[in-house]
């Protein structure tokens, strides 16, 4: 692909062998690694860092100082707040010989905010909202909002990432919700809905 069809600061380090998307925005002192897929569309803030193996999608914003190490990967329209972290290793030790691997996936839509810890192995659901500062050890759901230390699941999120608050149908299976400011409706597992009651009574 051209260079022209994306934007690298002068500052920037793009390895050869690392995939770019048309449009994409990469700006001060960013580094992509060789192997590294980054998407159409999004915007690299200053000082991130993208890992060989890493995987971002189309129109994902990553604001400064975020690491996406290999192992990591980050779905289109998600959105990682500055200097969130993001690790692949459960038993970190300078000198282990027996390293491995663990994935974490942020689906679609998804939002991290500043400062937030993602231990790795874990899933961040569809559009789901994880707060300024959390430290998350779990799997979060679609729509599941997250925040603290550790993190607990204390409510929902809708599309258009504000908390919902109506409840408008309890099934045998799904909750769904309506947003007060968009007006869409959102469905979650009743389950999900069961584990938000529960941790947010032990806050």
């Amino acid at each position: 692909m051209a260079v022209a069809d994306y934007y690298v600061h002068p500052t920037a380090i793009v390895e050869e062998g690392a995939s770019i998307g048309r449009g994409t925005k990469v700006w001060h002192f960013v580094h992509i690694r060789r192997g590294a897929r980054v998407g159409q569309g999004c915007n690299l803030g200053k000082g991130v860092y993208v890992d060989s193996g890493a995987v971002v999608g189309d129109g994902v914003k990553v604001q400064n100082f975020v690491s996406v190490y290999r192992g990591v990967r980050v779905e289109s329209r998600a959105f990682l707040g500055p200097s969130a972290t993001l690790t692949n290793d459960r038993y970190p030790r300078s000198f282990s010989e027996e390293w491995e691997l663990v994935p974490t996936i942020i689906e679609e839509g998804a939002s991290i905010g500043a400062n937030a810890t993602i231990v790795c192995g874990v899933r961040i659901g569809k559009y789901a909202m994880v707060g300024a500062g959390a430290v998350v050890t779990r799997d979060v759901p679609p729509h599941g909002l997250v925040y603290g230390n550790p993190a607990r699941l204390r409510g929902f999120v809708c599309t258009c990432g504000r908390r919902l608050k109506r409840l408008v149908e309890v099934g045998s299976e799904y909750v769904t919700f309506k947003c007060e400011h968009c007006g869409r409706e959102v469905r979650v597992s009743r389950r999900d809905y069961v584990r938000m009651i529960l941790e947010s009574a032990t806050a």
